[in-house]
Parts: C-alpha cells; sequence; structure tokens
C-alpha cells in the first residue's frame, strides 16, 4: 500500500502514523541481526500475547534470514484487560506450553511503559529455570517505569502515547493495521 493510502486510511480511523510498515520492516532486519550476534543457542522465543504477535511473527521469520532457527511458544499476560492504561496487577491468560528449564530465552513484547508485565515474565521465566533471558520490545516508551528494567532489545523509541496497530488494540480494535499509530479522535 502507497504511503499515500496508508495516510488516507490512518486519517479515516483517526489516527496518526508513527512507524509506517517500511520503517518497521527495515527494522526487523536490523533487530534480528543484534540478536544472532548475541549467539543464543537453544534459543525460544517466548511471545506475550495477545499485542506482540505481529510483531513476533515477523521478528521470528527475521530470526530465520539472520540464521537462527528458534523454538517459539506462547504466553498471554494481561494488565490493561479493556483498558488504555494499567491496572498494576499482571495476571496469567495462558500460560506456556515448553519447558524454558536450561534454555537460552528471548521475551518478545509489543511496549515497555510501566515494565510490570516485562518483568513479570521474566521474573517468571527465571524462576522456571531458564539458562539466560534476555527481553526484546517493539516500542520502548521513555516514561517512568513502575519496576526497575529496560529491554535487551528494542526496535523503537516511542513518545509516551498510546499505540494501536502492527498487533496492538484498544478494546480489540486496530490489531491488522500495518503500521504502529496514536488514536488522535474517535474513528
Amino acid at each position: 500500500m502507497a504511503n499515500a493510502d496508508l495516510s488516507a486510511l490512518a486519517a479515516s480511523k483517526g489516527l496518526e502514523i508513527i512507524f509506517p510498515p517500511d520503517q518497521i520492516a527495515r527494522r526487523m532486519e536490523e533487530l534480528a541481526a543484534e540478536i544472532a550476534r548475541r549467539g543464543l543457542e537453544q534459543l525460544l522465543v517466548v511471545a506475550v500475547l495477545k499485542g506482540s504477535f505481529v510483531f513476533a511473527a515477523d521478528l521470528i521469520r527475521a530470526l530465520h534470514r539472520a540464521g537462527l532457527e528458534p523454538d517459539v511458544d506462547f504466553i498471554t499476560l494481561s494488565s490493561y484487560r479493556k483498558s488504555t492504561t494499567s491496572r498494576g496487577q499482571v495476571e496469567i491468560l495462558r500460560d506456556l506450553d515448553l519447558d524454558v528449564a536450561g534454555r537460552n530465552v528471548l521475551i518478545v513484547d509489543d511496549v515497555l511503559d510501566s515494565g510490570r508485565t516485562l518483568a513479570f515474565a521474566k521474573d517468571l521465566i527465571a524462576a522456571r529455570g531458564a539458562r539466560s533471558i534476555a527481553t526484546c520490545v517493539l516500542l520502548d516508551k521513555q516514561t517512568r517505569r513502575a519496576v526497575n528494567l529496560e529491554a535487551d532489545f528494542r526496535a523503537f523509541e516511542c513518545p509516551e502515547v498510546f499505540v494501536v496497530g502492527y498487533g496492538m488494540d484498544v478494546a480489540h480494535r486496530y490489531r491488522e493495521l500495518p503500521f504502529v499509530g496514536r488514536v488522535v479522535k474517535d474513528g
């Protein structure tokens, strides 16, 4: 889809594009190369659902192109539910299927803001005996964290705005959009 068409689509939904598809695609390749340089053997990618599913899929394919063959599992955690702000408590809605004991684990999440969800996932996987744990986020909001945590890998720094698209939603809307945008008015 051409940039003009994407801009029109975004405007029709009351959104402003922050990261367009071509910029995201380029960054996936760079990010995969950064991760591959770490030399993590027996890598297990754990995608935190639901918001990271598109990012995780694109990153996993980029990791393959960078020469890695990670196993993949999913965990569903929530601190938002249908709200646009964190409730401060993380819940496991769906747990992992694979054993993480002795594995190098890369936790993939969509947004790092308060840090609660990522810290919860990291602590959970550490308690289950992972050999090493690295974190990778699509968006790193430079905001005051509720916990002391920084991502090992990040695709983009993000302004402190609520974002949608590229798998992220508000009340189950906008996940299908090929870009990351912010809501500027009700669409």
